[in-house]
């Protein structure tokens, strides 16, 4: 164990698919083993640079880069992610020496799941030890590669996090994440053996690019939903969209930009639909991905969903989501757009524990396995 873990101050830093920004939360983190408590003490989204969101998305989507541009790629995100955790700490009153731990999901820009008998394999730049050294906070990172040793999808990573915040033992409850990509965590009954995880399919990652993509990059997303909200759901388009073949594919399963991004933009935007109209459509489809996606996979219907990500500011898509999984209760996750980076701090927390982080009945793989890489920082190893 190299920290005491009955209360510490973490960081979590976390970059989804839709590239917004780095999120970053502040926690006290208490308890023991999987038995955590947290008080979130701040949180913030430190948006990209122009530049580099653009150098992101490019090699997400296949761009052909030299080991030099990939290097000062890795350097350059694994710096912005330094200065984020920085600027939260001393915003909430702290210093680096009152942090003990970071944990940083960091960007993926490739995502591979296994196709046997290969392993998959999952790419996140934004290096650890930049960030162990930029802050003075040890630093864990490079959480998949673990699991996906082992043959899992090393994704999604959250669930045994939402099993410990928000299983309750008398309902069925899904923590559903609203991200570039949508995620359900199912847990009924506090029975860590029957939670089930996946990635539903797309979340706000087409939603945004088609908005990019009509304002010549002026707005990024479609605030509140309401250009949707003023279209008209093409049935035609809607179920060509429902026969993806992804939507179909039974847990375990993950996906990415890989699958959901440039390709499939070009080819919604092909449709010639007016844009009000394909945002309609397409927010329609999220949403009805993510209420198939439980009758499809779940055992049983829940008795209250809990979303989280930042499609949680789409009203348009909430009030879709809230229709189409009715009778459930749907409302917002404690510290909703934080969700995912509090996640990433408390897998670290699991690292310096010795536990480990994954559930191989979610991932698929062969078996528990510690997750993260640790990059002490300049004041050494706490021992």
């Amino acid at each position: 164990m190299l920290v005491d873990t009955k209360e510490l101050l973490v960081i979590g830093l976390m970059s989804g698919t839709s590239c917004d920004g780095i999120d970053t939360a502040l926690v006290r983190v208490e308890g023991e083993g999987y038995d955590l408590s947290i008080e979130l003490l701040g949180e913030q989204c430190t948006p990209y640079s122009k530049t580099l969101k653009q150098e992101i998305l490019a090699i997400a989507e296949g761009k052909a880069i030299t080991p030099e541009a990939f290097g000062a790629l890795d350097q350059a995100i694994g710096i912005a992610f330094a200065q984020s955790a920085l600027m939260l700490t001393q915003q909430t009153g702290f210093s680096s020496e009152d942090i003990a731990l970071i944990g940083s999901h960091g960007q993926t820009v490739h995502h591979q799941p296994p196709i046997e008998p290969a392993l998959g394999f999952s790419l996140q730049l934004g290096s650890g030890t930049i960030i162990a050294q930029q802050t003075g906070i040890p630093t864990v990172s490079d959480f998949r590669a673990a699991d996906m040793a082992l043959g899992g999808q090393g994704a999604p990573l959250v669930p045994i996090i939402d099993f410990m915040l928000y299983s309750q033992k008398d309902k069925v409850v899904c923590v559903q994440n609203l991200g570039g990509i949508g995620n359900v965590t199912y847990l009924p009954y506090q029975d860590r053996d029957a939670v089930l995880a996946f990635d539903t399919g797309p979340g706000n990652m087409l939603l945004d690019g088609v908005v990019s993509y009509l304002t010549e990059g002026k707005q990024t997303y479609d605030q509140g939903g309401i250009w949707a909200s003023q279209g008209l759901v093409q049935p035609e388009y809607l179920a060509k969209l429902q026969e993806d073949p992804y939507l179909k594919r039974k847990p375990p399963k993950s996906t990415g930009r890989e699958y959901f991004g440039k390709a499939y933009l070009e080819r919604v935007l092909g449709w010639g639909l007016s844009g009000a109209d394909l945002l309609a459509t397409l927010t329609e489809w999220t949403a009805r991905s993510v209420a198939d996606s439980y009758r499809a996979f779940l055992p049983h219907r829940p008795e209250e969903v809990l979303l989280g990500g930042g499609g949680v500011h789409n009203q348009y898509l909430l009030t879709r989501l809230q229709e189409l999984l009715h009778p459930a209760k749907v409302s917002l996750v404690p510290h909703a757009d934080a969700k995912e980076a509090i996640a990433f701090a408390l897998l670290a927390v699991l690292y310096q524990a010795g536990l480990p982080g994954n559930l191989p009945g979610v991932t698929g793989a062969q078996g528990p396995a510690l997750l993260g890489t640790y990059h002490p920082s300049p004041r050494g190893v706490i021992l």
